[in-house]
C-alpha cells in the first residue's frame, strides 16, 4: 500500500471519529450530567498527555509563564469550547451540535477582524460568513416555529458560545505562540479544564456518584479519549503531511454530515428536508471562508518572496 493510500485512510478515519464523537456524547450523557463526563474526559486525557511527554519523554515541565499561557487556553479551549459543547448536547440533536462546531472558521475570520487587527476580509469570505448565517438559520427555522425540546434554544446558544470559544482559542494560540510541544500543552490545558469544570460540576451539585455512572458511559468516556483525542490526532497528522491541506481539511465537511447521518440511525433524530438543505448551505459557506483564507496565505507568501 502506498504513503497515498494510507493517507487518504487516514483521512476517512479522521473525519469518521471525529463525525461520531457527537453522537458518541450524546450517548454519554444519556446516563450522567454532561459537565462532568467532560471534566472525567478531559482529566484522563490530561494525565495520559501529560505523563507520556514527562516519563518517557523526559520532557521538563513548563515554566511559570508558559502555565499561565496553557492555563489562559484552557479555559476558552476546554471549559467553554469543549464543556460547553458537551452541556448543549443535553437540549440539541448531535447532528445540529456538529454544524454548529463546523462554524469556527467563518467566527475566526471575523474574531480576527475586529478583536485582533486582522487584514482586509475578502468578498468570498464575506459571501462564505453570509452563506453560512443563512444555512445555520435554515435548520433552526423549522424548530422556531414547530415542535422542539425543552431549552432547546439554551442549547443553541451553548452550541454558540463554545464555537466562539474555539475560534478565539484558535487565534490566541497562533498570537501567543506558546513554545511548547503542542501535544504536551494539549495535556495541560486538559487537566487545568478538568479541575475547573470538577468545581464547576460539584459546586452545581450538578454531579453523580462515580459508582453510579454506568458502563455504557464508562465505555463513551473511553472511545471518545482513544478513538476522539488519540487515535483521530494521529490520523489527522499524518493526513496533513502527505496530502495538500485542501484535501486534508475535507473533515470539516465531512464531520457533520457523518454525525446527522449516524444520529438519525443510532439515536432516532429527526432528519428533513430543511436540515439537509440548510446543512449544505452551511458547509458551502464554510468552504468559501477557508478558500479564501488559504488563497489569501498564498498571496501572502507569494509577496514575501518577490520581495
Amino acid at each position: 500500500m502506498s504513503t497515498k493510500q494510507k493517507a487518504y485512510i487516514a483521512l476517512a478515519i479522521t473525519s469518521i471519529v471525529w463525525g461520531t464523537t457527537w453522537v458518541a456524547m450524546k450517548f454519554g450523557i444519556k446516563d450522567m450530567p454532561a459537565l462532568q463526563m467532560a471534566a472525567i474526559r478531559q482529566l484522563i486525557g490530561g494525565v495520559m498527555f501529560v505523563a507520556f511527554f514527562i516519563l518517557v519523554k523526559k520532557q521538563p515541565l513548563p515554566t511559570a509563564h508558559q502555565f499561565k499561557q496553557i492555563f489562559f487556553l484552557s479555559i476558552f479551549t476546554f471549559v467553554f469550547a469543549n464543556g460547553l459543547s458537551t452541556w448543549s448536547l443535553t437540549f440539541i440533536p448531535s447532528g445540529l451540535g456538529s454544524l454548529i462546531g463546523a462554524l469556527y472558521p467563518l467566527s475566526v475570520v471575523l474574531i480576527d477582524y475586529f478583536f485582533f487587527n486582522g487584514k482586509k476580509v475578502h468578498s468570498t469570505a464575506i459571501l462564505g460568513i453570509l452563506l453560512g448565517i443563512v444555512g445555520l438559520a435554515t435548520v433552526l427555522y423549522e424548530h422556531a416555529f414547530g415542535v422542539h425540546s425543552n431549552n432547546y434554544f439554551f442549547g443553541v446558544a451553548l452550541s454558540l458560545v463554545a464555537m466562539l470559544s474555539w475560534s478565539y482559542s484558535t487565534i490566541a494560540i497562533a498570537k501567543q505562540k506558546v513554545k511548547i510541544n503542542p501535544y504536551f500543552g494539549l495535556g495541560w490545558q486538559m487537566l487545568f479544564g478538568s479541575v475547573m469544570m470538577f468545581i464547576l460540576t460539584y459546586s452545581t451539585n450538578n454531579h453523580i456518584p462515580l459508582s453510579s455512572i454506568t458502563l455504557q458511559a464508562w465505555l463513551v468516556i473511553a472511545y471518545l479519549i482513544v478513538a476522539g483525542s488519540v487515535i483521530a490526532f494521529v490520523a489527522f497528522i499524518y493526513t496533513m503531511k502527505h496530502l495538500p491541506s485542501s484535501v486534508a481539511t475535507l473533515y470539516a465537511y465531512i464531520n457533520p454530515i457523518i454525525a446527522i447521518s449516524i444520529g438519525t440511525f443510532l439515536l432516532k433524530e429527526k432528519i428533513t428536508v430543511t436540515l439537509v438543505i440548510g446543512s449544505l448551505i452551511t458547509l458551502l459557506g464554510v468552504y468559501l471562508v477557508n478558500r479564501s483564507m488559504k488563497k489569501q496565505i498564498a498571496e501572502e507568501l507569494a509577496d514575501v518572496e518577490n520581495v
